[in-house]
């Protein structure tokens, strides 16, 4: 993604293997975006875990990234103690799989990592080969599960977007979220450098503002023209016919099409199916959890009540605030995912191309073969 910093434009992504000799982790600290650009390093397995697990890293394919990066610690770590190599791996990679429970690209990339660890030492390679493979792996999986998948997505879906397309997005799938480009941005990006006029609402997707504070900050990094709204702004839109087009990112899709993404997302596809405008969902296919029949099945994570009774905000002193906005005493709801219903769902832009929910049974049939 491109920053400006201090006058200059630099690429940056939003997390990186910074030294990998001593597997050192560096990624951007999205807390204290769009204020301060501020960084973290992880040096070991558990700062790696908290950092996915407390919001350093967020959306779906960057904790993925992050995970499969911590996956490599994990080994690093383990080879400190190569007689028990394989229940010092294994015991890092179970902690890792604890950071967050519903988005699958976690999953999908500590089993990638795992299962090629078992691999090799089933094949009777030595400790210093198999931290040589998986570091390569770590570093393949970045470059080719996630950054050029979300590439295809781009071209993909830019196709639908026409000169003049006004889109409604929720939550944060930008860069920020999918390592560079991202996924449900990746189209607005490839349609903006096409010379094509998009404007993009950014629902400001409480309670963690990832809309307002994180999609806003990106696309106007960009020069993209986008407008925050309030989340309950959305539907009004809608009616007005000041929305061409609906895209958001995923956390998991069930093989049904039913599809997990930020809390808030079912309440647009619906206003979205009512006013008659497509609702697409932008994902890499290593979204879609193969395990899962549908939305029933995925599990939601449900954080602390404190991210809905405080936000954080900048004062006019230039000083990070938290501010308290409910009655004291009150209690709260905080389920940070809800489900939103196939059918509601008009295509998947993937890797692969634009999918209809009807389609992702028998993809997933393809893809595991």
């Amino acid at each position: 993604m491109k920053i400006r910093i201090d006058g200059k434009t630099i690429d940056m992504r939003a997390v990186w293997l910074e030294d990998p000799t001593r597997g050192i982790v560096r990624m951007i600290d999205q807390r204290y975006l769009p204020w301060k650009l501020k960084f973290y390093d992880s040096i070991s397995v558990k700062e790696t875990f908290y950092a996915i697990k407390n919001f350093v890293v967020r959306g779906a394919p960057t904790i993925g990234g992050t995970a499969i990066l911590g996956a490599y610690q994990a080994v690093l770590e383990a080879a400190q103690k190569p007689k028990k190599f394989l229940r010092e791996f294994r015991r890092r990679i179970e902690l890792l799989k604890k950071a967050r429970p519903t988005a699958y690209n976690l999953f999908h990339a500590l089993n990638t990592m795992y299962s090629h660890v078992i691999d090799l030492l089933e094949s009777g390679e030595s400790i210093p080969s198999i931290v040589s493979s998986a570091r390569e792996l770590a570093t393949n999986y970045i470059e080719e599960e996630i950054l050029e998948k979300n590439r295809r997505i781009g071209i993909h879906g830019e196709r639908i977007l026409d000169d003049g397309s006004r889109i409604l997005t929720h939550c944060n799938a930008g860069a920020l979220a999918a390592i560079d480009i991202g996924t449900a941005t990746a189209p607005i990006y490839h349609a903006y450098e096409k010379g094509k006029r998009v404007v993009v609402y950014v629902d400001e997707t409480r309670p963690w503002l990832q809309g307002a504070r994180l999609t806003a900050w990106e696309l106007s990094q960009q020069g993209i023209e986008t407008y925050v709204i309030s989340d309950n702004a959305a539907g009004y839109l809608m009616w007005l016919g000041e929305v061409d087009i609906v895209i958001v990112g995923a956390d998991r899709i069930a093989i049904n099409g039913d599809t997990a993404n930020k809390i808030g997302t079912y309440k647009l596809a619906l206003a979205a199916h009512d006013n008659k405008i497509p609702f697409y969902v932008a994902t890499p296919t290593t979204t879609i959890d193969p395990t899962i029949n549908s939305g029933k099945e995925i599990p939601i994570e449900e954080r602390s009540e404190d991210e809905v009774h405080f936000v954080w905000g900048e004062l006019d002193t230039g000083e990070l605030s938290r501010v308290r906005i409910t009655p004291q005493g009150v209690k709260a709801r905080n389920p940070v995912f809800d489900i939103t219903p196939s059918h509601l769902i008009t295509g998947f832009i993937t890797e692969l191309g634009i999918i209809a929910p009807n389609e992702i049974r028998n993809l997933v049939s393809k893809l595991v073969q």
